[in-house]
């Protein structure tokens, strides 16, 4: 019995493995995000912006690493979290930002309106005259260091719900570099600021991430987009398998471009297969991109948001697989044969003196089915018997 036990147990375990490989074998195949580390930074201004740590939290314009080397300046949307300068990051679509109740969500419009229009896209030569053109009067203009604290506490205003303390917003420098930082703040977080709605493009994407079809049919369509300028298209295609257009016409890098639709041509011969092809292209990770860091549930790292476009070389992925076409069935019957004959097949007659033979019934009104009825019930009889007799055996056993 133990062994039955473990037998069962064993296959329990075999079922719950092929379980869990089926499983992971129909996640679909994730396209590679544009990833990198923070590196660096060009300080701005200690702020005060609360209580506690936040009463003097240095502002910065964050450096950041791509994984081709190429670097992105950032702003922070998270202020009460560290940032970990060792953790790798990825590019993220805003609805992924880690902190489901933050104001974020509600505020990331106008947080991409002031990266659009406040430094470093918009120069501090620009900038300041904006601001004097609004009857700002700025102490010897608008320096680096004032451009990105006043821009990065308008951002954690939005993004964090915390705001400037206007009697003493700079706690370590002097009260001449206030005035300037509060009317940078108040005019980006102010009436000016409409919002730009709409989330920027991702750098390179192919939609969908993943797709299945039959041998015999092209299995698509994957749509490329991009914000640059596709640079190679790979792939190890499988003997007869091509990357093509709708209407099976071959494509490579030269030919596709943002919009282009491709397709994989399998053969109808082809067994069941599966393939993966990538697209790099030379791409701006556009300004207002979300990075969160890998692995935020187990451990936080403050988020970071593109403060500046940048090109980069991007690689994504994206993966085909097909069943093979079910095979034609053929008939092994013969075609029927028609005979035909000129002479009248005789006539059968019957005497009157010789009664035709009639089938007898069965005596028990039951269908012949080939077999006797009885035998069943032989054995269940002497089945119940030898049950009989083994109960008979054990209370005489237990008797003596």
């Amino acid at each position: 019995m133990a062994s039955r036990f473990r037998a069962a147990r064993a296959g329990v375990a075999a079922l719950g493995a092929a379980v869990t490989l089926m499983t992971t074998a129909a996640l679909p195949a994730a396209a590679e995000p544009v990833t990198g580390f923070p590196d660096g930074a060009v300080d701005g201004y200690h702020v005060n912006m609360g209580s506690g740590k936040l009463k003097e939290i240095l502002a910065k314009l964050i450096g950041f690493r791509l994984s081709d080397g190429s670097k992105l300046d950032m702003y922070c949307v998270e202020i009460r979290t560290n940032l970990d300068h060792k953790r790798e990051m990825q590019e993220q679509p805003w609805d992924s930002y880690p902190a489901a109740d933050s104001p974020f969500h509600a505020n990331r419009d106008r947080i991409n309106w002031i990266l659009h229009n406040s430094y470093p896209v918009v120069e501090r030569q620009a900038l300041a005259k904006t601001l004097t053109d609004k009857g700002v009067d700025l102490h010897a203009g608008l320096n680096r260091e004032e451009a990105i604290t006043g821009t990065q506490a308008a951002i954690w205003h939005l993004s964090d719900g915390v705001d400037l303390n206007r009697k003493n917003p700079l706690p370590v420098v002097g009260k001449a570099f206030d005035a300037d930082v509060l009317a940078l703040y108040d005019y980006l977080i102010g009436e000016d600021n409409v919002g730009i709605g709409d989330q920027p493009t991702p750098a390179l994407e192919i939609s969908p991430k993943e797709l299945t079809g039959k041998a015999g049919e092209r299995i698509g369509p994957f749509t490329v987009t991009t914000t640059g300028t596709i640079d190679s298209l790979k792939s190890e295609l499988p003997e007869g398998v091509r990357i093509t257009d709708a209407e099976g016409r071959d494509l490579d890098a030269r030919t596709l471009e943002s919009g282009s639709e491709l397709y994989l041509d399998v053969p109808a011969d082809a067994p069941d297969g599966e393939t993966t092809f990538e697209v790099t292209a030379k791409a701006t990770v556009d300004t207002g991109r979300l990075f969160v860091g890998l692995g935020y549930e187990e451990k936080k790292t403050q988020s970071l948001i593109v403060a500046k476009a940048s090109n980069s070389e991007i690689t994504v992925k994206a993966s085909a697989n097909w069943t093979a076409a079910p095979p034609v069935e053929t008939s092994t019957t013969p075609p029927p044969t028609t005979e035909t004959s000129t002479s009248t097949p005789p006539e059968t007659t019957t005497s009157e003196s010789t009664p035709v033979p009639q089938p007898k019934a069965n005596e028990s009104d039951l269908a012949q089915t080939g077999a006797s009825v009885f035998a069943p019930v032989m054995i269940g009889l002497v089945l119940v018997g030898a049950g009989a007799g083994a109960l008979l055996f054990l209370r005489r056993r237990r008797r003596a």
